[in-house]
Protein backbone atom coordinates (compact mmCIF):
# COMPACT_ATOMS: atom_id res chain seq x y z
CA UNK A 1 0.00 0.00 0.00
CA UNK A 2 1.22 3.19 -1.10
CA UNK A 3 2.90 5.86 1.71
CA UNK A 4 2.62 9.66 1.66
CA UNK A 5 5.52 11.01 0.47
CA UNK A 6 6.44 14.34 0.95
CA UNK A 7 6.94 16.84 -2.13
CA UNK A 8 6.87 20.23 -1.23
CA UNK A 9 7.27 22.65 1.67
CA UNK A 10 3.84 25.01 2.46
CA UNK A 11 4.84 28.46 1.13
CA UNK A 12 6.71 27.03 -2.05
CA UNK A 13 3.73 27.06 -3.90
CA UNK A 14 1.27 30.22 -4.02
CA UNK A 15 -2.24 29.49 -4.46
CA UNK A 16 -3.75 29.34 -7.85
CA UNK A 17 -0.02 27.83 -9.30
CA UNK A 18 1.26 24.75 -10.00
CA UNK A 19 4.54 22.45 -10.55
CA UNK A 20 5.24 18.99 -11.21
CA UNK A 21 6.72 16.55 -8.68
CA UNK A 22 7.76 13.08 -9.10
CA UNK A 23 6.20 10.10 -6.58
CA UNK A 24 7.49 7.37 -7.12
CA UNK A 25 8.83 7.35 -10.42
CA UNK A 26 5.49 8.97 -11.38
CA UNK A 27 4.91 12.46 -13.08
CA UNK A 28 2.58 14.24 -10.44
CA UNK A 29 0.78 17.87 -11.09
CA UNK A 30 0.19 19.69 -7.49
CA UNK A 31 -2.02 22.73 -7.36
CA UNK A 32 -2.60 25.18 -4.74
CA UNK A 33 -6.55 26.34 -5.49
CA UNK A 34 -7.49 28.87 -2.43
CA UNK A 35 -4.96 27.42 -0.15
CA UNK A 36 -5.55 23.41 -0.92
CA UNK A 37 -3.43 21.41 -2.28
CA UNK A 38 -4.47 18.66 -5.12
CA UNK A 39 -2.65 15.99 -7.28
CA UNK A 40 -3.56 14.72 -10.58
CA UNK A 41 -1.09 12.58 -12.89
CA UNK A 42 0.51 15.06 -15.03
CA UNK A 43 0.14 13.85 -18.50
CA UNK A 44 -3.30 15.08 -20.15
CA UNK A 45 -5.33 12.15 -21.87
CA UNK A 46 -5.09 13.53 -25.34
CA UNK A 47 -1.20 13.96 -25.75
CA UNK A 48 0.77 13.44 -22.82
CA UNK A 49 0.94 17.63 -22.36
CA UNK A 50 1.94 18.67 -18.47
CA UNK A 51 -0.69 20.28 -16.87
CA UNK A 52 0.85 22.04 -14.54
CA UNK A 53 1.90 24.29 -17.02
CA UNK A 54 -1.38 24.95 -18.07
CA UNK A 55 -3.13 27.77 -17.17
CA UNK A 56 -5.85 27.61 -13.97
CA UNK A 57 -9.15 29.16 -13.62
CA UNK A 58 -10.92 28.23 -10.32
CA UNK A 59 -10.19 24.82 -10.08
CA UNK A 60 -9.84 23.97 -14.36
CA UNK A 61 -6.43 23.42 -15.93
CA UNK A 62 -6.30 23.85 -19.61
CA UNK A 63 -3.43 21.71 -20.98
CA UNK A 64 -1.04 24.27 -22.75
CA UNK A 65 -0.70 21.68 -25.66
CA UNK A 66 -4.47 21.44 -27.33
CA UNK A 67 -7.03 23.01 -24.58
CA UNK A 68 -8.24 19.84 -23.26
CA UNK A 69 -9.56 20.95 -19.53
CA UNK A 70 -9.72 18.95 -16.25
CA UNK A 71 -10.45 19.63 -12.50
CA UNK A 72 -7.75 18.83 -10.41
CA UNK A 73 -10.03 18.67 -7.46
CA UNK A 74 -11.43 15.04 -9.00
CA UNK A 75 -9.19 14.64 -12.87
CA UNK A 76 -12.10 14.42 -14.06
CA UNK A 77 -12.28 15.71 -17.34
CA UNK A 78 -14.25 18.82 -18.21
CA UNK A 79 -15.57 18.16 -21.49
CA UNK A 80 -16.55 14.11 -20.51
CA UNK A 81 -16.30 14.02 -17.15
CA UNK A 82 -16.84 10.07 -17.11
CA UNK A 83 -12.85 9.97 -17.98
CA UNK A 84 -10.13 11.86 -16.19
CA UNK A 85 -6.58 11.83 -14.94
CA UNK A 86 -6.09 9.59 -11.65
CA UNK A 87 -6.39 12.00 -8.62
CA UNK A 88 -4.46 11.02 -5.36
CA UNK A 89 -4.66 12.19 -1.62
CA UNK A 90 -2.70 15.11 -0.45
CA UNK A 91 -2.14 16.09 3.19
CA UNK A 92 -0.13 19.09 5.17
CA UNK A 93 2.00 17.40 8.18
CA UNK A 94 3.94 20.49 9.67
CA UNK A 95 5.03 22.65 6.85
CA UNK A 96 5.27 19.65 4.57
CA UNK A 97 3.06 19.08 1.96
CA UNK A 98 2.71 15.49 1.16
CA UNK A 99 0.65 13.35 -1.70
CA UNK A 100 0.13 9.62 -1.29
CA UNK A 101 -0.60 7.93 -5.16
CA UNK A 102 -4.30 6.03 -5.24
CA UNK A 103 -4.39 2.50 -6.28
Amino acid sequence: MPDFVTVARVGELPPGTARQVTVEGRWIGLFNIGGVYHAVDNLCLHRGGPLCEGSIRGSVVTCPWHGWQFDVTSGALVQDPTVGVSHHETRVAGDEIQVKLSD
